[in-house]
């Protein structure tokens, strides 16, 4: 038996239009499993879709705002009546803002929250539902190595991220009964396109970045893409509960 064969099995991806979400979706899609990309802008949905499509791979897109419960319960109506089934979920949507800490609006911290942590407790909410009546489903919760520790200009998506490492704890805990595996993924800092402008004007933030990675480099996102599918197979069906770091070895120090 491969462990790591997902034929068959039905993946919602947030985020999965580009950066660390669509390496996933490309990764998991290339073993069997037919993946959902969700995101708010439904184009980038459907690009991504297409392109994984003409790669040979199974995947559609589906738009949905995870900061919305309504939207997101939508989300995993279309799913179900498509497919029948959730096998996996990978909360990869996500956001980051940096400046000084005294510097956020109440507007900044609600917007970081509402969508790194709070959209996806909606995900997790709602899909675990179905999962729990199945008594199966893993989920995949990418957090970051600053749930760990943190660095200068990133204060309130550090909070967010250890809400989401911590929330992964909680939920693993109250579902292990009903065989459904809540983990994450701590990556350290890599580049997307979300960052990628911000390194460009910032080469002394960039530096600083890499000089906390023993390994010398910024990841990449094809970095996260085995972490996500060991999680995501049978290979960790005894593991929950644990952020996983990804991080070049930059939490050691």
């Amino acid at each position: 038996m491969d462990l790591f064969d997902l034929s068959g099995r039905i993946a919602i991806i947030t985020g999965g239009n580009q950066g660390i979400g669509y390496a996933i979706a490309k990764g998991i899609a290339g073993l069997r499993a037919t993946v959902v990309i969700t995101n708010r802008r439904e184009s980038e949905g459907q690009r991504a879709a297409e392109s994984l499509k003409n790669e040979g791979l199974e995947a559609v897109a589906i738009p949905a705002d995870v900061a919305s419960r309504s939207s997101v319960a939508n989300l995993v109506s279309a799913v179900l009546s498509d497919f029948g089934k959730i096998d996996i979920l990978v909360n990869s949507a996500g956001v980051i803002l940096r400046g000084p800490v005294e510097d956020f609006s109440e507007e900044e911290w609600d917007n970081i929250l509402d969508i790194n942590l709070k959209g996806l407790f909606f995900c997790c909410q709602l899909v675990g539902k179905e999962m729990i009546k199945r008594k199966k489903g893993k989920i995949i919760n990418i957090s970051s190595n600053v749930s760990e520790v943190v660095q200068p200009g990133r204060a309130v998506y550090a909070v967010s991220k250890a809400g989401v490492s911590h929330l992964t704890r909680a939920l693993a805990l109250e579902w292990a009964g009903h065989n459904v595996n809540v983990n994450a993924i701590g990556p350290g800092p890599t580049i997307t396109e979300l960052n990628k402008k911000y390194f460009e004007e910032h080469p002394e933030d960039l530096k600083e970045r890499i000089d906390s990675i023993p390994m010398g480099r910024m990841g990449d996102p094809s970095d996260h893409v085995g972490a996500a599918i060991f999680l995501a197979s049978d290979a960790s069906d005894f593991i929950t509960g644990q952020t996983l770091l990804v991080d070049g070895g930059s939490t050691i120090w």
